[in-house]
């Protein structure tokens, strides 16, 4: 575990990531939900500064959406950072936000799988499955093949499940911290104004050997 000297605040983090949009006609099967502003900004951090995963690494968000988590990471100092996203809606206006914030990042329009090479950490936000069966699991396939470092968004009710299914492939989860992330009414289903989802986030490493 790293402690590191914070260049940028918690706090200042958030305001920033705030002025990143939401997708304005989010589809439901791809389950486009913009991560709040301050649940970004408390993972980036804790990858930053508590993990040294962030500043001064080369950084892919899988599924990056409007690119709220890539952006962060630029706003942190990494080398490199790259978002990926089946959705050019989204892209663009992932690129337009990076624009205003004056950060640089590479967006990628691709299906998550088709990703190669290798980075230090990946950052997401993937779906939670519920219109796609497994598109969770699959997600992290997909950050296994390329980051060393993982860092991921999931319903806290499939965590013993992910932890399970992570081990049986050699590696080892800590869940950093507990949320409860904000989903607001954005699909015919929606009944309410906003809700409110238990989600963990875990940190993905593959198992040391023991001598």
């Amino acid at each position: 575990m790293s402690t590191r000297r914070i260049k940028v605040r918690k706090r200042d983090l958030a305001i920033k990531l705030q002025k990143v949009s939401s997708h304005p006609k989010p589809k439901v099967n791809l389950e486009q939900y913009t991560i709040p502003a301050d649940l970004a900004a408390e993972i980036l951090f804790t990858a930053c500064y508590v993990y040294g995963d962030i500043e001064g690494k080369r950084v892919i968000d899988l599924g990056t959406g409007t690119g709220r988590l890539a952006s962060g990471a630029s706003l942190l100092n990494a080398e490199y950072v790259v978002g990926v996203d089946i959705d050019s809606t989204s892209l663009a206006i992932a690129a337009k936000s990076s624009e205003l914030l004056n950060v640089h990042v590479d967006w990628v329009l691709a299906n998550a799988d088709t990703i190669r090479g290798r980075v230090d950490t990946v950052i997401m936000n993937p779906p939670f499955g519920t219109k796609q069966p497994h598109a969770d699991v699959k997600f992290l396939d997909y950050a296994l093949a390329v980051g060393d470092v993982v860092y991921s968004i999931h319903k806290i009710s499939t965590r013993t499940f992910l932890n399970q299914w992570l081990r049986k492939r050699g590696y080892e989860a800590y869940e950093i911290m507990t949320a409860k992330m904000e989903i607001p009414h954005q699909f015919t289903f929606h009944t309410k104004e906003k809700e409110f989802v238990d989600v963990c986030v875990i940190r993905i490493r593959k198992l040391l050997l023991q001598p």
